[in-house]
């Protein structure tokens, strides 16, 4: 009877190399909570890390640094040493593989995008990444039209999923413009700078009502200098009174201006 056993476990496997922990893991189910169990199921753990490294590595090359790779794939194996049982007759191999590989695929969709991308556009995405592969077997570029009858997907869908084929990598604002290290000008110099006239927008609407309850003298001297930009002797011979009497106008006013707002800030 032990022979046949021993066959179906072998099938369940995948390398020939899968070390055989089954005693271990029937030790291990039947120790308490301690050094002796921590010890041993460290000694399982180690035992498989190898195949957790292999199928970390087949995500070479995607976007993530392969020990941050081996390290999700570490951890999914220590999940799948807790939770195995081996009274249900499962190799422990096809037990962790998929528990493994879910891990490992969960984190690229969770954390290896370089930018926030809703789960439908994802989903779509991968869609799209696959069609244009089975498409462009010709050496033709697929149109949106064919991706969308190919991956039953809207073309709407099939452009969000084209944009968000290049979401898990990113630019530095230090590269090049044409891609060469001795291009005139980088990616940052296509950007905006702040304005800094924003600023101004912003004070003169928080004064804004302040100003129309000013007396007529004070809020006509107010709108000549800083809305028409006229100097202080220009105002003065205006309103027939000194160049002095204009700078005193506009600094008692814009004191009381100052006051206002902060006090209604």
């Amino acid at each position: 009877m032990s022979t046949p056993t021993c066959r179906a476990t072998r099938r369940t496997r995948t390398h020939d190399d899968a070390p055989d922990t089954s005693a271990a893991f029937r030790r291990l189910v039947a120790l308490p909570e301690g050094k002796e169990r921590d010890r041993v199921r460290e000694e399982v753990t180690e035992a498989w890390l190898p195949m957790a490294h292999r199928i970390a590595s087949r995500y070479r090359g995607k976007g993530e640094p392969m020990d941050d790779l081996r390290q999700v794939a570490a951890l999914a194996l220590v999940k799948a040493v807790d939770r195995y049982d081996p009274d249900r007759g499962v190799a422990f191999e096809s037990f962790a593989v998929p528990t493994i590989t879910g891990e490992v695929r969960r984190h690229f969709r969770d954390f290896s995008w370089a930018v926030h991308v809703p789960r439908g556009v994802q989903e779509a995405r991968n869609k799209v990444r696959v069609a244009r592969q089975e498409l462009s077997a010709d050496g033709r570029e697929p149109a949106v039209t064919d991706l969308a009858d190919h991956t039953d997907l809207s073309e709407n869908d099939v452009r969000d999923g084209l944009r968000a084929l290049h979401c898990h990598n990113t630019l530095s604002l230090d590269a090049p413009l044409s891609g060469t290290a001795d291009s005139a000008g980088d990616l940052a110099d296509t950007l905006g700078s702040p304005d800094p006239g924003m600023d101004v927008v912003v004070d003169r609407e928080a004064v804004r009502p302040l100003i129309e309850r000013l007396p007529e003298r004070e809020r006509r001297v107010l709108y000549l200098r800083f809305f028409h930009g006229m100097t202080q002797e220009n105002i003065a011979a205006e309103f027939g009174v000194s160049q002095v009497h204009v700078s005193r106008i506009l600094a008692t006013t814009c004191a009381h201006l100052r006051r206002r707002a902060l006090a209604e800030a």
